[in-house]
């Protein structure tokens, strides 16, 4: 007997966003590392952002904790928009996101002011 619903080979439709800041890291790689660490309340898919926090060991953490304005844009996204990864790469520096699906992926016009607001600040570091 034959599956009906077949498992897909090759390739899964995933997405990432990712938003490139040109910028020369060779020297300091560890000040462009840092993850957002969120609070939240409620559980599963009622499960929302009630405070922002950002941990990493360079100076790219301490400034993008200093910045009220922006973890208080990012505390009105949803579990999944709000989880930002910044690392260096070479010769710039990335900002992403989670995977999302087809169907799913997309930046809404707040997230691209979040993540050229975090890109404002590795230019300013």
């Amino acid at each position: 007997m034959q599956d009906p619903n077949p498992m897909p080979w090759g390739a899964l439709d995933r997405f990432q966003a990712h938003f490139i800041v040109r910028k020369d890291t060779s020297s300091e790689d560890g000040n462009y590392v840092a993850k957002s660490i969120l609070a939240t309340k409620g559980h599963f898919a009622s499960k929302t952002v009630t405070s922002v926090s950002w941990n990493g060991p360079g100076l790219i953490a301490i400034k993008l904790n200093e910045d009220n304005e922006l973890n208080e844009m990012l505390s009105k996204q949803s579990v999944k928009n709000a989880s930002i990864y910044i690392e260096p790469t070479d010769g710039a520096v990335r900002i992403r996101g989670k995977w999302d699906n087809h169907l799913a992926f997309g930046i809404s016009k707040e997230m691209f002011e979040i993540y050229n607001r975090i890109a404002g600040h590795i230019k300013s570091i």
